[in-house]
């Protein structure tokens, strides 16, 4: 490997002495290729002129409509991130060969704006999500981005569409990131092209009412090792059929169960805890730990552990929840 680095060098030498121009050029376009950050500064935000009727409140339902506008930035691997762009809320374009349709090369989280009293926009904790969504997506080796850059642009369009944004309690804006894998390929391989782009949708309250869940261990939702810990599509689809035979059965959601002990994993789509009298009869606040991978680490959930445990009035744990060793009333 010496030898043939020196002869490289030599090489290269040479061609310097003897074409300059040559070299030079050379030199622009490795330049050229460096791929691009993702850079908030080069926002293009185009005209709409076809403005949508804000559906009332009480015809609201939760991803049924959607705002006037949306993100959406391109990404290559060699060249980076393209012009991040807020346009017209349209249909996407994707050669039928996309990875994305065929592999579930896509990732995606969830957000919500809310407005103040004082009719100021307000995001919860959004840098969670940011890290969260780059997270999964280099699980999936989909491109990664500042997390700075990306939430100012989501920003932006926020404030185009703050008339979105239901004033009443309990209603928000809910915010979806997705990146797809654009790469025209059906054979198995990483993503060369992808499109990170955010729709918005207005949105009521999501549960009116408490919900009643099906503990079946028949499905399991994910296992050590997966992607039960990032958010990913492909955890959401083989989780539709359980779903819909948990309605039929007259519950809500499902209980996701895992393993011989039957341990508490998730409710439906979301984290779970359970405020009980242990063991010790101790009262305490619990939840299932992320450490096996196949809890997704939630915002909410965090943020209850923190504020619980700060004000000291009870302990908030992670500790598994097995529904062999509990009845089945407290699962």
């Amino acid at each position: 490997p010496h030898v043939c680095g020196v002869t490289m060098l030599k090489g290269l030498r040479t061609c310097a002495v003897r074409s300059l121009p040559g070299a030079l050029a050379l030199a622009r376009t490795f330049a050229a290729v460096v791929p691009q950050p993702l850079d908030h500064s080069k926002l293009v935000v185009q005209k709409v002129t076809d403005h949508k009727p804000i559906p009332p409140l009480d015809q609201m339902k939760f991803g049924r409509s959607y705002s006037d506008r949306m993100f959406a930035v391109a990404w290559n691997r060699e060249k980076g991130w393209g012009v991040p762009t807020i346009k017209p809320l349209e249909d996407l374009v994707l050669h039928p060969a996309s990875s994305v349709l065929h592999y579930g090369l896509e990732t995606f989280e969830g957000m919500r704006a809310y407005k103040d009293p004082q009719d100021r926009i307000r995001l919860f904790r959004p840098e969670k999500n940011m890290a969260r969504m780059n997270r999964s997506n280099a699980r999936l080796y989909l491109p990664t981005f500042d997390p700075i850059e990306f939430l100012e642009c989501i920003k932006e369009l926020l404030r185009l569409e703050k008339n979105w944004i239901p004033s009443k309690d309990g209603y928000s804006l809910y915010i979806r990131p997705t990146t797809i894998s654009t790469e025209p390929y059906i054979g198995m391989g990483p993503a060369s092209n992808a499109l990170l782009f955010v729709i918005l949708s207005p949105s009521p309250p999501y549960y009116a009412e408490p919900v009643s869940l099906l503990a079946d261990p028949t499905y399991v939702r994910a296992w050590p090792g997966g992607t039960g810990n990032h958010k990913v599509g492909g955890n959401y689809a083989p989780a539709i059929l359980p779903q819909v035979e948990a309605n039929a059965q007259g519950h809500g959601q499902v209980l996701w169960l895992f393993g011989e002990e039957g341990y508490v994993t998730e409710a439906g789509t979301m984290n779970i805890f359970v405020y009980w009298t242990n063991e010790n009869g101790e009262r305490e606040l619990i939840t299932p730990p992320l450490s096996d991978g196949t809890i997704l680490p939630g915002v909410t959930r965090e943020s209850i552990l923190e504020l619980v445990n700060n004000w000291k009035e009870i302990p908030a744990r992670e500790k598994c929840i097995s529904c062999v060793s509990v009845s089945f009333s407290y699962c």
